[in-house]
């Protein structure tokens, strides 16, 4: 699929109906994600920070996420979104140019949050925040091409505001021309029932916290039109590390080592992710 191609489709997977994006943190995971179904993948900031050694939240330079995503985009032939936590700039005018260098990667899409990343990453002031988007959205529709740009609302999972000025955001974001909308961490059905009552643009849940106990059908009955994982996949592989460590080093014995793949399924699949309608 031509990366002009990918970006049509990106745009209209947003459209209608709802789909799960997961959130590769390396070429391979890539590749098993789009051989086993994905239609689309986006970068995780955190999962990035990991596989550097590194906790999440600020940790990873503007260039560092560039090169990620370039990898990304080339692992296999689905769109893709990057998670560019704030813009890599605070002002209007450098997040602008984060989304024109974001597209020059290959992008599909670009999330930007309204958290600024210093110590206790508390959330720009209202009419920052919204001035920011709205330079990211100008931005995007500069590019003359299909470019999702996903507004995030982070201070209620930060702790920075409640879900009224969370939805207040969302609301500007709206106006301000972002493309999709995203508040992480309500706290139960009943919150992302309002956010999504609240705004007519898609939105993003996050497969984290009480939504991993819902399915994707019922989430898509609510409204939901997008399904993103964030760094859950790589928690459960690096819990996956944590648990065969501690058989092996202090219980004794290797009974999680019975559960991994078979060398021959991985090959399939990271050859599939590659050679198959999507990944070419």
């Amino acid at each position: 699929m031509t990366l002009a191609a990918r970006h049509d489709r990106f745009a209209a997977l947003h459209g209608s109906g709802c789909f799960v994006i997961p959130n590769p943190w390396d070429i391979g995971s890539a590749r098993m994600m789009a051989a086993m179904g994905a239609q689309a993948l986006a970068t995780s900031s955190a999962a990035q920070a990991f596989t550097l050694g590194r906790p999440d939240m600020g940790t990873i330079t503007q260039d560092e996420a560039l090169a990620h995503a370039e990898d990304i985009v080339a692992a296999t032939g689905l769109p893709v979104s990057g998670d560019f936590e704030n813009g890599f700039a605070d002002d209007p005018d450098g997040v602008a140019e984060t989304i024109r260098l974001a597209a020059e990667a290959g992008l599909s899409g670009c999330g930007i949050e309204d958290t600024q990343m210093v110590a206790g990453n508390p959330s720009y002031g209202f009419d920052l925040a919204v001035e920011r988007i709205r330079a990211a959205a100008s931005a995007a529709r500069g590019l003359g091409r299909p470019f999702v740009l996903v507004a995030r609302a982070d201070g209620v999972i930060n702790g920075s505001y409640d879900l009224a000025e969370g939805i207040r955001r969302l609301q500007a974001f709206e106006a301000a021309g972002a493309g999709c909308l995203y508040l992480p961490g309500p706290p139960g059905k009943a919150e992302l029932a309002q956010v999504l009552a609240s705004v007519t643009a898609p939105v993003n849940a996050l497969a984290a916290g009480p939504f991993k106990n819902l399915t994707v059908a019922e989430l898509a009955a609510m409204g939901v039109r997008r399904i993103s994982t964030g760094s859950q996949i790589a928690r459960v592989t690096h819990a996956a590390i944590r648990d065969c460590m501690t058989a092996m080093l202090t219980d004794g014995h290797f009974e999680p080592l019975k559960r991994a793949a078979s060398g021959n399924d991985i090959d399939f699949l990271l050859n599939e992710g590659v050679e198959d309608g999507r990944g070419k």
